[in-house]
């Protein structure tokens, strides 16, 4: 099937593993809702097969969050480092604008830039399939938002 790019912006819910919960509920609606093939996410997970070959291509392949900043684990998501926060945003708050404004940017460069040269955009912190990163947001000092991007397949 090849890879996939994702990525999602979705309200802070008090923690990110509880805003991941919470977006994989969601995505799990919108792409199973219907109980045809899977009646749970649970049940999702349960298929090995479907998930360790073609995975949903979503924020469903990721299933949890580990604290290291670097691609070490497949179906993980990690924080991006507070000097790649710098780097993109300027600050280590970044606000939903910001993040939002890289990620055009980074899409744009994507389209525009030459295939052999190094991604140094936002979406190329995410350097492993199977894996995505994290950016919490801000509003007025405060976590409103988590930015979640990554890639599944092969």
């Amino acid at each position: 099937m090849g890879a996939s790019g994702w990525g999602y912006v979705t309200p802070y819910r008090g923690s990110v593993e509880a805003t991941l919960n919470a977006l994989h509920d969601d995505v799990f609606q919108e792409l199973y809702g219907d109980g045809d093939e899977y009646g749970s996410l649970d049940e999702l997970y349960a298929d090995k097969e479907f998930m360790g070959e073609e995975g949903t291509h979503s924020i469903l392949d990721v299933q949890r969050i580990v604290e290291t900043t670097e691609p070490s684990d497949y179906f993980t998501l990690r924080p991006l480092p507070t000097a790649r926060l710098a780097h993109h945003f300027g600050t280590d708050r970044p606000t939903v604008e910001q993040y939002e404004d890289a990620m055009a940017r980074a899409c744009e460069a994507m389209n525009t830039r030459p295939l052999w040269d190094e991604d140094t955009t936002l979406l190329g912190e995410d350097k492993m399939r199977w894996t995505g990163v994290y950016v919490v947001l801000y509003t007025d000092s405060q976590p409103t938002h988590v930015g979640f991007f990554g890639s599944s397949g092969d």
